[in-house]
């Protein structure tokens, strides 16, 4: 099955709050900061949505010790 992909025509809010940047020229130092800056932005984000999913679904250490144990893929089907 094959899926098309179409680039957006539009910048989001975040892309086009970047792009505001670019009138600044920053050393390489300060680029990397800015750079783990925004890592450590989206690794908490993710990390407080992974905690979000863990209590609605109520899982527990319990929980991944039988996920060890499933089997997830599909039989080929020939």
């Amino acid at each position: 099955m094959a899926t098309s992909h179409t680039a957006p025509t539009r910048l989001s809010n975040l892309q086009n709050e970047l792009l505001k940047l670019y009138a600044y020229n920053v050393s390489d130092d300060q680029l990397r900061d800015i750079r783990k800056m925004l890592a450590d932005y989206f690794a908490r984000k993710i990390d407080m949505e992974i905690d979000q999913l863990w209590e609605s679904n109520n899982w527990d250490e319990q929980t991944i010790e039988s996920w060890k144990s499933e089997h997830m893929r599909s039989q080929k089907s020939m």
